[in-house]
C-alpha cells in the first residue's frame, strides 16, 4: 500500500482539514505550524527538513538522490519529474517519494516499472483531487479476473458456526468477499445490501461462510475466517473484478443451518470443481454471471455465479509452490 502526505507549505487550515478527513498518512507543514495541525486531528506531521527535495534537472541529479536514499534519507522528488530518471532511481533503492500535483501524477507514480513510489507527496494544488488519490492509491488494489461458474449442487449440510464479517465501509450492490473452501476456487459473497420485507439491509456486513473457509485477502494472500478481527483489512471485489480494501469492524460467529453449495468452472484444461458453505438465510447471497445478487435460497442448479479460480497451494495464507490437493 502506498503512503500518501500532504503537503501544506505555506499552511492552509482548510486543506489540512480536507486531508485529514480524506485519510493521509501524514501532513508536511512548518515546524510552528505542527501543533496547529495537531489540534486539528491525530495524525503524523512531518516538516520539510523531514524529507530533503531533490530537483532532477540533470543526470547527476540521479545520484545525488541515490546517495541520499542509500543514506537512510527520505528524499522526494521535485515536482516536474519524467518517468525515465524515475525508473533509473527506482532501479537502485528500496524507497521513493515524489511529489505529485494532480490524481493522474500520482496514479502515473504509484505505477512506474510496476512497483512504482512508496510514497506520494501531494503538493497544495492537488488538494481538489485529494479524496481521488487517497482512494486510488490506498483503497483501491486493482481489478480481479472472476470467472463463470455452473451451480451443480445446493445441499442442506446441519449446524455450523458461520462468521458475519461487519466492516466499518458502505459496501454498494455487486460487491462482496470471495470465499472457499479452497484457495484455488472462491466465491463472490454478495454483501447484505439488499432489503427484504422482513429484514433490513446491512450493506456493511458480508455474510461470509463457515470458519474454516478461506477468504483471499490484500497482497494475494487468504485467510481463515475464524482468524479475521477487528483492525483486520479484508479484500472487497466487485462483479466487476474492481477490488478495494475495507477495515474489519467485528466478526460475530454464531451457530447456524448451513448450505453446501457446489460448483464447476469449465476450462482449457478440464473442469475445476470448487465448493463453499454459507448460511441457509434468503439474506445470503452469491453474485450471478450478470452481476446480481442472488438468495442462496433461491439458487437452483445450473445457474451461473461468479467465483475466482486460482492455483492450489497456501502456508500461513501465503502463495506456495506445493504438491497439494484441497477438496
Amino acid at each position: 500500500m502506498k503512503k500518501v502526505i500532504f503537503k501544506s507549505v505555506p499552511f492552509d487550515k482548510v486543506l489540512v482539514t480536507l486531508a485529514l478527513e480524506s485519510g493521509v498518512d501524514a501532513v508536511m507543514v512548518e515546524k510552528d505550524k505542527v501543533a496547529d495541525v495537531r489540534a486539528l486531528g491525530r495524525v503524523k506531521v512531518i516538516t520539510p527538513e523531514d524529507m530533503p527535495v531533490v530537483e532532477l534537472t540533470k543526470k547527476a541529479d540521479e545520484e545525488v538522490a541515490v546517495k541520499a536514499i542509500k543514506a537512510g534519507k527520505d528524499v522526494v522528488l521535485k515536482k516536474g519529474w519524467e518517468i525515465i530518471p524515475v525508473e533509473n532511481i527506482l532501479a537502485q533503492v528500496d524507497t521513493l517519494a515524489l511529489e505529485c500535483e494532480s490524481l493522474d501524477r500520482a496514479v502515473l507514480a504509484a505505477g512506474i516499472l510496476e512497483r512504482g513510489c512508496d510514497t506520494v507527496v501531494v503538493l497544495p494544488e492537488g488538494g481538489a483531487d485529494l479524496k481521488q488519490i487517497v482512494a486510488e492509491l490506498k483503497l483501491s488494489q486493482g481489478t480481479m479476473e472472476l470467472q463463470t461458474a455452473t451451480v451443480t449442487a445446493i445441499e442442506p449440510a446441519g449446524l455450523g458456526h458461520r462468521v458475519c464479517v461487519d466492516t466499518i465501509s458502505v459496501l454498494k450492490r455487486g460487491q462482496g468477499m470471495l470465499i472457499g473452501n479452497s484457495s484455488a476456487f472462491s466465491f463472490l459473497v454478495h454483501a447484505e445490501t439488499e432489503s427484504n420485507p422482513y429484514v433490513a439491509a446491512r450493506p456493511f456486513r458480508v455474510n461470509a461462510g463457515a470458519v474454516h473457509a478461506y477468504a483471499q485477502m490484500p497482497g494475494d494472500k487468504t485467510t481463515y475466517l475464524d482468524e479475521l478481527a477487528a483492525g483486520t483489512d479484508v479484500l472487497i471485489v466487485g462483479a466487476d473484478g474492481a477490488t478495494s480494501l475495507a477495515t474489519v469492524g467485528r466478526v460475530k460467529v454464531e451457530v447456524r443451518p448451513m448450505l453446501l453449495i457446489t460448483a464447476e468452472v469449465k476450462t482449457a484444461g478440464g473442469t475445476k470443481t470448487g465448493q463453499v458453505f454459507l448460511q441457509n438465510a434468503e439474506t445470503i447471497r452469491v453474485v450471478s454471471d450478470k452481476g446480481e445478487p442472488v438468495s442462496v435460497v433461491t439458487l437452483k442448479v445450473g445457474d451461473k455465479i461468479l467465483v475466482r479460480t486460482d492455483e492450489a497451494g497456501r502456508h500461513f495464507g501465503m502463495r506456495i509452490k506445493e504438491d497439494i490437493k484441497e477438496g
